[in-house]
């Protein structure tokens, strides 16, 4: 059975750690080509039930610079769409690849899928996990401050998937995570050093504040009152004042400046969101050729 990579809290602190620092090199060797043969003769399917920019493009140049073939297949080209069992679909699939991406509507299909597979599953995202996210804001703050133990992020509005992955990557990493959400957008009790309702609470002193949007792919129909419980939460130059003197800004991508964050902020001078898309690339190849055989 391959190992997956399903919520982020999979690696140990010093498989974290070294993954951090290959995907530094990575990053640092690209265009030498560092690791041009890591997955030479070996394919990779990569699954979207739902729309993607940086998953969908981050995971397929990945596969393709480590030497790979990157297979895109939408859920509806799927027999999965004519009732083939989740289950199946995993016992062909680990016949024809050596490793299966999946971004999927449904935690349970996930974990099916890893259930019967016989190659690494990697979950690019589902309502719970977003642990390849997580592994590029590990990277991003490694890159910007160096040592990531004691480091105090302060993630401001819903405690979702985003926050949920970093909460449980970030133990390994021994960051301080603060989250401030209203009531009813909470992370689940002791998840994080820190559960508040007030934004300047989680984001005094901090080293980082990170948001995401407020209305999210499913979200649609509640659209105008998770716009009215999140207001109070937005990411804005008052909220940065609070925080540390060096301390950066991070979105997962996509933002809607004037909502969940201003738009001097995401294009200020403090704002790491561009070299954090960037790390998704980087840090999942180091993923990928730490858990494909």
């Amino acid at each position: 059975m391959g190992r997956h990579f399903l919520t982020g809290e999979e690696l140990a602190r010093d498989e974290l750690s070294a993954l951090l620092d290959r995907a530094l090199e990575l990053k640092a060797g690209r265009s030498s080509g560092e690791g041009a043969d890591a997955l030479a003769g070996r394919s990779v399917a990569l699954v979207f039930e739902k729309p993607s920019t940086r998953t969908r493009v981050s995971f397929e140049v990945g596969v393709a610079e480590l030497g790979g073939t990157p297979l895109i297949l939408r859920g509806d080209e799927l027999q999965l769409s004519r009732g083939e069992s989740v289950g199946d679909t995993a016992r062909v699939l680990s016949r024809y690849v050596h490793a299966i991406v999946v971004r999927a509507g449904s935690d349970e299909v996930v974990a099916e899928l890893a259930g019967a597979a016989e190659v690494p599953v990697i979950n690019g995202l589902t309502p719970r996990h977003h642990p390849c996210q997580a592994l590029a804001d590990l990277l991003t703050l490694h890159e910007r401050f160096g040592a990531l133990d004691g480091l105090r992020v302060a993630y401001v509005g819903d405690g979702n998937n985003v926050a949920r992955s970093l909460a449980l990557a970030g133990r390994a990493a021994r960051i301080e995570l603060r989250v401030a959400s209203p009531d009813g957008y909470r992370i689940e009790p002791g998840l994080a050093a820190l559960d508040t309702a007030d934004p300047r609470e989680a984001a005094a002193g901090a080293d980082a504040i990170y948001t995401d949007v407020w209305v999210s792919m499913g979200d649609e129909a509640e659209r105008e009152r998770r716009r009215a419980d999140l207001a109070p939460f937005q990411v804005n130059s008052e909220l940065l004042a609070a925080a540390s003197d060096r301390a950066i800004v991070l979105h997962c991508l996509p933002a809607h400046p004037g909502e969940e964050i201003t738009e001097d902020v995401l294009y200020g001078e403090r704002s790491a969101v561009w070299d954090q898309a960037e790390n998704r690339l980087h840090a999942q190849k180091a993923l990928l050729e730490l858990l494909v055989p």
